[in-house]
């Protein structure tokens, strides 16, 4: 499954003083053509890293995570 998203900066997480992200928008192409899904996830979550939005997404999808494939617009 693969996703294509857009992205908007967030905070810096305090804790870890990591650069944050959140989601602005979110693309499948799972049925041969892109199909806007940003509505089943949640926009304002402040991701660390692209590994960290996979796992969301493959719990999300209840895909294993070794079959999304994530890109950034």
């Amino acid at each position: 499954m693969t996703f294509t998203f857009t992205s908007r900066p967030a905070r810096r997480n305090p804790v870890t003083d990591a650069t944050t992200f959140k989601v602005a928008r979110l693309w499948t192409d799972e049925d041969g053509g892109p199909r806007e899904v940003s509505h089943l996830v949640d926009r304002s979550y402040p991701y660390q890293s692209l590994r960290e939005l996979r796992w969301h997404l493959a719990e999300r999808f209840d895909r294993p995570v070794e079959t999304l494939d994530i890109r950034r617009a």
